[in-house]
């Protein structure tokens, strides 16, 4: 059996590297070989799973610096269907990857936008009169480098590894423990890849938006996990996209299992709620023990 598992491309980036992780540790649970297809930009990547194209998705869901990957979060709103079945937590390292003789050379550094926010105290310091330019990956502009010595980008060893290309500066995250973690999604029809026996559901994430922008709107909400004695790991608002000032709200609940308490917080957040999505319960691997 081949599983066909959509990332962010093109190869050599934090989300292959992800997939391709979380297609080792599978083979190895299930014997399920994994085949990775990569895509233009992380709401395409999670399309394919809502349009039945791949099996699986796994793309970046929050970063230890910059905190989530809106475009994951948008996504995963304004598609139905979509549904966790796991969460993996990943050692991010970036490179500044250049032909240029040295950093005074360059002009221009390329990078995914979350490349660039998480180094770039480093970049202020280093390079601080460079052009940055926002690219879909970090991995977009390295086939140009060779015909420019004057720029760079801001990319992984293995993308370094797989283009053949010089590592001018290496560690260039500002924080040391910089981590990502991401999520492996599939349609909600899809049955569970991996079963209970095998990883524990410790988070439920899920995502509501209101009736009205009035007062207490929100805190009525989160009172219910309170009350039940349900622990808030994440929260935070996004734009309904409908009018200035509405918001939608993420949540990730430190609780897997359907339980008691977690039936009845999602029976209480119906209730309140204009759109509930709930998006699902799963456990946490850490690349390091893949």
């Amino acid at each position: 059996m081949n599983l066909s598992i959509a990332h962010l491309g093109p190869p050599g980036n934090h989300s292959e590297q992800a997939a391709l992780y979380y297609a080792n540790w599978l083979a190895r649970t299930t014997g399920i070989k994994a085949i990775l297809c990569p895509h233009p930009s992380i709401a395409q990547s999670l399309k394919a799973v809502a349009e039945g194209k791949t099996k699986l998705a796994v793309v970046p869901a929050e970063n230890s610096i910059e905190g989530s990957v809106t475009m994951t979060m948008d996504a995963m709103w304004q598609l139905d269907t979509l549904q966790i079945q796991l969460a993996l937590n990943m050692p991010i390292v970036h490179v500044l990857i250049s032909c240029a003789e040295n950093l005074e050379q360059i002009q221009t550094v390329y990078s995914h936008p979350q490349g660039l926010a998480q180094c770039q105290v480093w970049l202020e310091k280093f390079l601080p009169n460079v052009q940055l330019i926002a690219t879909n990956s970090t991995t977009s502009a390295l086939p140009t480098l060779e015909q420019d010595t004057t720029a760079a980008a801001i990319s992984s060893h293995r993308a370094a590894q797989l283009y053949n290309l010089p590592i001018l500066a290496d560690g260039i995250n500002d924080y040391p423990d910089n981590c990502t973690r991401f999520w492996v999604v599939s349609q909600n029809a899809t049955p569970p890849i991996i079963d209970s026996s095998k990883i524990n559901p410790t988070h439920t994430s899920l995502a509501f938006s209101v009736p009205a922008n009035v007062p207490g709107a929100l805190v009525k909400n989160l009172k219910i996990f309170a009350n039940l004695n349900l622990n808030l790991s994440r929260i935070e608002s996004r734009p309904t996209k409908r009018s200035l000032g509405e918001y939608l709200f993420f949540i990730d609940i430190e609780s897997g299992s359907i339980n008691e308490p977690m039936e009845s917080a999602f029976t209480e957040l119906a209730s309140n709620t204009e759109i509930l999505k709930i998006f699902g319960s799963y456990g946490v691997l850490s690349s390091n023990n893949l």
